[in-house]
């Protein structure tokens, strides 16, 4: 038996232990820097694993590092992600309904991050276990990487020298767009994010129109004074100019795009104390660095007008600033050859009679065929470049966002999609609601063609990176000759310092008790 086939045999042996891990995880769900629990328990599976690990790397409480060596060669790295999105809780059913006794607006997986990790995680292992089997000899790295949905934890990574000794790197991300489905990326790479925090504090709210406040009061705002507007309208202020100023930002072209979010820390109640802390998050993906740093200057130019309204001062924090992703070629081919030999996912009787289960559960009449039929077929990667391009001005070298674009500033890097499960539209129906894909990410009849399909695909291209030598040189020659003819050095300082501390939302274990409810 070859290693390939030692590799998959192993993935398939262990698929229903991979399904209960993949249900683990996928049931903590825990937010972007708060996942406590999903980092502790990849830590002490790699470490029973035989990895040595470094636990909270790069100064991330939920961030790791491991490393697992058998004799000298190529070293090659993949990773996990593990965080969930606040307001997605849904629970592995075919109807509407949150995790357990949790709030509707607790955390969920959407992409789902659970199978992206427990996905490479069985292709991490299935090379470990060919590797011993036949004799095969290199070095392994697998990061824990929190906090994607905001860019976190890659960026840090990379400035504290994580990737450097790798010598090849496999992104995987369940697919979430057409024509990016079973195959991977060619020439366009993800593009620039950009993510800041900017903080209101009104400190100092006494000194605001000394000539009006009462002298006899003995508070310094008292209910019938004039009292400062305070951190809340600092924030709405910023809100709203930054809002109705987008097509002052940039040209209506290219795609990008602009999100934000309040923060939930304002400790206070609608009393006659001025609020003294606001904070907004506003993140924006661009194709280039240029476009991201016009958006930059306007929302700067914001926050200091915002401020001076709410007779406060205001403090920025940079979340996280990404750089577009760099291509490669040789990785992208030879992972692909791969994907082929192992063939796109197949939902059986099982997923299909679930899948039917929810089209009825919301009227939609149940196919015969109830998947989208994209995520059963396989699209090489020059005509998925082909479509792609097909929605983007020639102009244009970058599209989208995802913090692996980090990554591929360090090393040769192959990006590459495997189907999730996601039902065919209706006709006439419109679109399916958010909680059908994230349900169906949970369901384990539906979510193990993914798992399956991704792990034999990483673990093959490892295999075939380990013992042949030549696709590494090519690799690594496409890679540094796009690096001299494209420098792109890194947008944040190396002693940069995540914005764990900041009052990013939080569902730890023993608060699920229901005294939480937002």
């Amino acid at each position: 038996m070859n290693a390939k086939a030692t590799a998959q045999d192993w993935i398939d042996e262990h698929l229903e232990q991979l399904l209960d891990w993949h249900t683990h995880i996928w049931e903590l769900a825990e937010p972007a820097w708060r996942e406590y629990d999903s980092q502790a328990w990849y830590v002490q599976r790699l470490r029973e694993e035989g990895f040595d690990v470094e636990d909270g790397s790069g100064g991330m409480p939920t961030a790791f590092s491991a490393r697992w060596s058998h004799g000298s060669g190529p070293t090659l790295l993949t990773y996990a992600e593990y965080d969930a999105v606040p307001g997605n809780s849904q629970a592995a059913t075919t109807r509407e309904e949150p995790r357990g006794d949790l709030s509707r607006f607790a955390p969920g997986h959407t992409d789902p991050h659970s199978a992206l990790g427990i996905s490479t995680l069985a292709g991490l292992l299935a090379t470990k276990h060919a590797m011993i089997t036949h004799g095969i000899t290199g070095t392994l790295l697998y990061t824990g990487e929190p906090a994607e949905k905001m860019h976190g934890s890659k960026v840090v990574h990379g400035l504290r020298g994580y990737y450097d000794d790798a010598d090849a790197i496999v992104s995987f991300h369940p697919f979430y767009m057409l024509p990016l489905c079973n195959t991977a990326r060619w020439d366009t790479q993800c593009g620039a994010y950009y993510s800041k925090v900017y903080s209101f504090i009104c400190d100092e709210p006494e000194t605001w129109q000394l000539s009006s406040a009462d002298p006899h009061s003995p508070i310094p705002a008292s209910h019938s004074a004039a009292r400062a507007p305070g951190a809340n309208l600092s924030l709405m202020q910023m809100l709203l100019s930054s809002r109705s100023m987008l097509d002052a930002m940039l040209p209506a072209t290219g795609g990008w795009s602009f999100s934000d979010a309040i923060l939930t820390d304002g400790q206070a109640t609608a009393d006659n104390l001025p609020q003294r802390v606001a904070r907004i998050q506003f993140s924006w993906r661009t194709p280039d660095i240029e476009m991201a740093e016009h958006i930059l200057a306007v929302l700067d130019r914001n926050a200091q007008a915002a401020a001076m309204m709410g007779h406060c001062e205001v403090e920025d924090r940079w979340v996280a600033r990404s750089r577009p992703g760099r291509t490669n070629h040789v990785l992208a081919q030879a992972l692909y050859d791969n994907l082929a030999e192992v063939g796109p996912p197949v939902y059986g009787p099982e997923a299909v009679a679930l899948a039917q289960e929810v089209q009825r559960s919301l009227d939609v009449e149940a196919g015969d065929r109830p998947f989208l039929p994209e995520t059963e077929r396989l699209i090489e990667p020059q005509e998925a470049e082909r479509l792609l391009r097909e929605q983007m001005p020639a102009w244009q070298r970058n599209w989208t966002s995802d913090d692996y674009v980090e990554m591929s500033h360090y090393a040769p890097l192959v990006r590459f999609y495997v189907s999730r499960p996601a039902l065919a539209p209706a006709a006439g129906a419109g679109p399916y609601p958010a909680w059908v894909m994230n349900a169906l990410g949970g369901m384990r009849e539906t979510i193990a063609p993914t798992i399956l399909t991704a792990g034999r695909t990483v673990a093959g291209t490892f295999l075939d990176l380990l013992t042949n030598p030549d696709i590494l040189d090519e690799a690594r020659t496409e890679f540094e000759s796009r690096t001299a003819a494209d420098p792109m050095p890194a947008l944040l300082p190396v002693d940069f310092v995540p914005p764990i501390d900041l009052p990013w939302p939080d569902y730890r274990l023993e608060r699920r008790s229901g005294e939480r409810w937002w």
